[in-house]
């Protein structure tokens, strides 16, 4: 199935700023059903655009707007394939917490099991645990898609009730938001249940048929948990779902500082106004792939065990980068 991507930001500022340095990560990811075969973003003013691989193996390009201007576009465009996933098991061995157990001691799975800037424990969220009696039961990926229909149970989905950046006691203590909120509340509990948990920015592509809850002219969030045979397997709190054909990965990381879509800052004094839209629809497939095809790409995770060597190869391609550019 091929995908294309349009995403649109607009910065408007209430007197002219002299000079904004924006990072965008809109690319998205070329790692295991999904490939990005096309990528373009273009700014209003232009600007030269520069890229890298953060440690997480996310596409981050960036810019500088030195002259002064009253508004900012920034435009992305992309052309994503999916080869069609195989079913999951309907459960794992229940023998798998032990294997979990044994392959998360490495320091690599850090990141993903420990507290994070908006993935942390509250009085609220240990209320939360309590009353859905999380514990380790059954086996993980049954405890998985019980949360995540919990989640979907308990919360109404709300916009413009919570910001991107809100802690998660905001919908905690109202039982309602935004995609960001419940997948940081899903990622928050599963790492206390000792499974690595990363946070996915990215595109839902909404059928009518679907009913999906999240906004189909807006990005999307969820999270992925690492399981053992399985690899990273995403799943949906916003619209009850299991990740699939339809998600589209752009950046992953420990909650949403390390992925925003956009992220900088302007010199002046103003106040600023952003506009978002966003459009996912069927395509063809391109004729030829862009040069971002090339870009590095990263190797899916077949398994646990796999999980330290991934996190090595992409700090290896990030200093490599900081290397280049040193030169």
């Amino acid at each position: 199935m091929y995908y294309s991507i349009l995403h649109k930001t607009r910065y408007r500022y209430s007197s002219p700023v002299r000079e904004s340095v924006t990072e965008i990560r809109m690319r998205p990811r070329s790692e295991g059903l999904q490939r990005c075969l096309t990528f373009d973003v273009q700014t209003m003013p232009d600007a030269h655009i520069n890229r890298y691989l953060d440690v997480y193996g996310n596409t981050v390009h960036h810019f500088d707007i030195p002259g002064p201007h009253r508004q900012m576009v920034i435009t992305a465009e992309a052309v994503v394939v999916f080869t069609e996933a195989p079913d999951l098991p309907e459960r794992l061995d229940v023998r798998s917490w032990d294997a979990i157990e044994s392959a998360t001691d490495h320091h690599q799975a850090w990141d993903f099991l420990m507290p994070s800037q908006f993935a942390r424990p509250s009085s609220l969220l240990l209320e939360l645990e309590r009353e859905l009696d999380l514990q380790r039961r059954d086996d993980p990926l049954t405890l998985l898609c019980e949360i995540n229909a919990r989640i979907y149970q308990t919360f109404a989905y709300a916009p413009q009730t919570t910001r991107v950046d809100s802690p998660i006691d905001h919908a905690l203590e109202d039982r309602r938001g935004v995609c960001q909120d419940f997948a940081h509340i899903m990622t928050t509990l599963v790492r206390r249940l000792g499974i690595p948990c990363r946070y996915v920015s990215g595109y839902l592509f909404h059928r009518v048929e679907d009913h999906d809850r999240s906004e189909e002219d807006a990005s999307h969030a969820w999270v992925e948990a690492l399981l053992p045979g399985l690899g990273w397997v995403g799943f949906d709190p916003t619209n009850n779902l299991l990740a699939g054909g339809r998600h589209i990965r752009a950046a992953v990381g420990r909650d949403y500082a390390d992925v925003p879509p956009t992220r900088g800052v302007y010199r002046g004094q103003a106040e600023s106004e952003l506009d978002v839209g966003v459009k996912v629809a069927p395509t063809e497939a391109p004729l030829e792939a862009s040069e971002a095809e090339m870009l590095p790409s990263v190797a899916p995770i077949s398994a646990l065990a796999d999980l330290s060597a991934d996190m090595q190869e992409q700090q290896q391609q990030q200093q490599q980068m900081r290397e280049r550019r040193g030169r």
